[in-house]
């Protein structure tokens, strides 16, 4: 399934690029060859002699931009620029553009490179003393903006792929490292017999001392407890231990699945990152998301455990219509317990609960726990770690060597797989099928009470983390941290993960190219946590 889904998501974005650019060539969106007249203000005097550059101070007023351009702008726009008069009595300019200025511009100003400016053919129609000229300018052309985005976003998130790989290969080398040494010495395998009656429910394949079974152990505790840098080599780790166990190579296992359903839900006790990102936008109270994060991401948890256990059962028949018949209504039944584990969940005022029971953190108590965690958190498990391996007579050096020689293959190996996905995440975004998905997916978002403005970030989520961290970013700042769409964004984001990212990493560590049922299970958890979001913020701040 992940196959179609990647070329869905590839073609939704060029397919989108192509006719984005017809339509703006059609309309001559960017205004092609059109003169926009402007007021020039020289820094020194002007005696139109040739081959002489001033600087000077290009306006256009407001008025006349919105007539030519169908736009709203309320103020004058100004350029520092360049002005050169040529042998041939040609005026040329360069015109400095800034970040805040209409998109028109910046698409014009982006197009020859990645200038920040825009050369344009001056003339003069009128003088006024030495230092103020009248005429009129046009522009550089610029035509088929977006397949231009789209080229520069599939060779841009290729190098992005492969930093991150490659990023991954210290982290990865440390965290192995240090769990090999826990591994011969025992203490995985405790903590694994510890959590038995837990782990054997959900993961009913895997031996309870099997070293998947510690791997997992770990991941999912780094996850809750918002140590990412510490969750990925476990969660690595433990992809590899559960293929040892796999006797169909190639094909993802119900435990494997069931494993990434629980990495997908993103469930986490403190989501610091968001957090963070609040309290750099000024928040009075950042840590006010833990309790609605921690709902939204139970909701998720839950959904994706029920969706694989029950898909695990009844496998849909992907290449027959009489297998869609005899298990439609089995998967039909997935939806309807979904849907029944957010009504109860909703019903019996768990959300609220869960709200409540935080509200004695203060912004400065939870600035506080975080400095003290933050700190002590991955010095503490490296401590324990290697001091219990080495209470227990075991070669911490040579073991940790071991351990990490494993870091720089699985990072390598991952590469193409984080290719793929974000080349295709990129051309998806850039084409404007998200602007495209936001437009079709407006009516439900308005039925079921999610602001428009939340929808961008609720699709983007599990797509790209960089992507939903950045328009989290801009609503807080457009909208304010403590809004009711602020805190409901920031909650998006503690309350999911982002999937397609998750599910690229683990799977190509191991090289899986049948997912089954990994994305839909995936997707629902993404849903329902999306769902759990808009109603526990919807019940505390509307």
């Amino acid at each position: 399934m992940l196959n179609y889904v990647w070329l869905a998501i590839l073609f939704l974005g060029i397919g989108a690029a192509v006719t984005t650019d017809v339509i703006d060539q059609s309309r001559n969106t960017q205004k092609n060859n059109v003169p926009v007249p402007v007021i020039i203000k020289y820094h020194t005097p002007f005696n139109n002699s040739h081959n002489i550059t001033y600087d000077a101070d290009i306006s256009i007023k407001y008025q006349d931009y919105n007539k030519i351009f169908n736009d709203t702008l309320k103020n004058d726009l100004v350029f520092l620029s360049k002005v050169t008069i040529s042998e041939q009595g040609k005026v040329v300019s360069n015109m400095s553009v800034q970040k805040d200025y209409p998109k028109v511009l910046l698409q014009k100003a982006t197009f020859s490179g990645k200038e920040d400016d825009i050369t344009g053919n001056i003339k003069i129609h009128q003088v006024y003393g030495d230092s103020l000229t009248a005429g009129s300018i046009v522009m550089e052309e610029a035509s088929f903006i977006k397949l231009k985005e789209i080229t520069k976003a599939a060779l841009d998130y290729a190098g992005t792929a492969v930093e991150i790989a490659l990023g991954l290969i210290g982290i990865m080398a440390l965290w192995l490292g240090v769990m090999k040494v826990a591994e011969q010495a025992g203490l995985i395998a405790i903590i694994a017999r510890a959590l038995k009656p837990v782990t054997k429910k959900i993961f009913p394949e895997v031996p309870a001392e099997h070293p998947a079974m510690g791997a997992m152990i770990m991941n999912i505790s780094a996850n809750m407890l918002g140590l990412g840098n510490a969750a990925t080599p476990f969660g690595l780790k433990a992809m590899e231990e559960l293929d040892k166990l796999n006797p169909n190579k190639g094909t993802a296992t119900n435990s494997m699945i069931t494993f990434l359903a629980i990495n997908t839900a993103g469930m986490t006790l403190i989501p610091a990152t968001a957090i963070a990102i609040r309290a750099a936008a000024g928040s009075a109270d950042p840590a006010i998301i833990i309790g609605t994060s921690l709902f939204g991401s139970l909701c998720a948890t839950v959904t994706g455990l029920t969706a694989v256990k029950i898909m695990e059962k009844f496998p849909l028949n992907r290449n027959s219509f009489t297998g869609l018949k005899k298990n439609g209504f089995k998967w039909l039944l997935t939806v309807i317990s979904v849907a029944l584990v957010l009504l109860i969940l909703g019903l019996t005022g768990a959300g609220k609960a869960v709200g409540n029971a935080f509200s004695f953190l203060s912004p400065a108590l939870f600035k506080n726990i975080i400095q003290v965690f933050s700190t002590i958190a991955i010095p503490l498990l490296i401590f324990i770690f290697i001091g219990y391996g080495a209470l227990k007579k075991v070669k911490v050096y040579e073991s940790f060597v071991e351990g990490a020689k494993e870091g720089f293959n699985v990072a390598v190996r991952i590469i193409p797989y984080l290719v793929a996905m974000l080349m295709a995440i990129g051309i998806f975004r850039a084409g404007g099928a998200m602007d495209w998905l936001v437009y079709i997916l407006r009516p439900l978002t308005d039925f079921i009470g999610m602001p428009a403005e939340a929808l961008p970030m609720a699709l983007m989520r599990p797509l790209s983390g960089s992507g939903s961290l950045g328009i989290m970013s801009e609503i807080l700042s457009v909208h304010g941290p403590d809004s009711f769409l602020g805190i409901m964004v920031s909650t998006f984001y503690g309350s999911t993960e982002t999937t397609f990212y998750v599910l690229a990493v683990y799977f190509g560590a191991v090289n899986i190219k049948n997912t089954r049922h990994a994305l839909p299970a995936g997707l629902l958890a993404d849903a329902a946590g999306i769902l759990g979001a808009v109603y526990i913020v919807r019940l505390l701040f509307s």
